[in-house]
């Protein structure tokens, strides 16, 4: 709600989306307390890291950047449909070239690529907004998903870079990576611009939508990550 001065509030809320407890309980206070939900922003991750798990046992990277997010999103739904026109945007990365879907191993227990199974998260979380789009058509809900760009953020936490080799590689974030305010902007316009009103099941980088390789555009991969996401974060036995 607006202020009198015009201004509106800002309210932080807890969210670990390692934890499925923590999002249904982040949810359920959403719904009790909010009216209205215009805009989803998909846009927490986890790169790079050691193998390591969530609270529910799933590969930290896929459980943060795709299933949580995966819950979360379905469980305001409701609230997104009786709020339309409203959005959910979904930030993935262009490294999703370099994924694939490999349904016998999701969990990474057979083998862990750690580069390759951040990948993997981002092009799942693609295909979870083509399929999700496809599934709210009519509803006034859009899905979009997009590429930041190389952010400076500290995001690349877990990735090791010699101690000589720091002083070149902040040279290079400084002169090259974009500052988080301008690496948000493709995020800011999905949720807010009239340009791209009605616009969705598209992906978009610097503003501008862009093409995707076959692999993200699989319908048939999409569908049965959907149904196989479902029962991993327990929305159906």
């Amino acid at each position: 709600g607006e202020r009198a001065d015009g201004a509106g509030e800002l309210v932080v809320r807890e969210l670990d989306l390692a934890s499925l407890r923590s999002v249904r309980a982040f949810c359920h206070r959403v719904l009790q307390e909010e009216s209205r939900l215009d805009v989803l922003i998909n846009n927490a991750g986890v790169f790079q890291c050691p193998y390591m798990k969530t609270e529910d046992g799933f590969e930290m990277q896929f459980g943060v950047n795709h299933l949580g997010h995966f819950l979360l999103t379905n469980l305001l739904l409701g609230l997104l449909k009786n709020s339309a026109p409203s959005r959910v945007v979904v930030v993935s990365s262009k490294l999703y070239k370099y994924g694939e879907i490999n349904f016998e191993d999701l969990n990474s227990e057979i083998s862990y690529n750690k580069s390759f199974c951040y990948s993997r998260s981002k092009l799942a979380n693609i295909l979870f907004a083509r399929e999700l789009a496809r599934r709210l058509e009519g509803t006034g809900v859009t899905v979009n998903s997009l590429h930041p760009g190389i952010v400076r953020t500290n995001l690349g936490r877990h990735v090791n870079i010699p101690l000589l080799a720091k002083p070149l590689f902040n040279l290079v974030s400084w002169a090259f990576f974009k500052t988080p305010l301008e690496g948000a902007q493709t995020s800011i316009y999905l949720a807010s611009s009239p340009d791209v009103e009605g616009v969705t099941g598209k992906y978009f980088g610097d503003c501008k939508e862009e093409e995707l390789l076959p692999k993200a555009m699989d319908d048939l991969v999409a569908r049965k990550l959907w149904d196989i996401s479902e029962v991993m974060v327990g929305l159906l036995k």
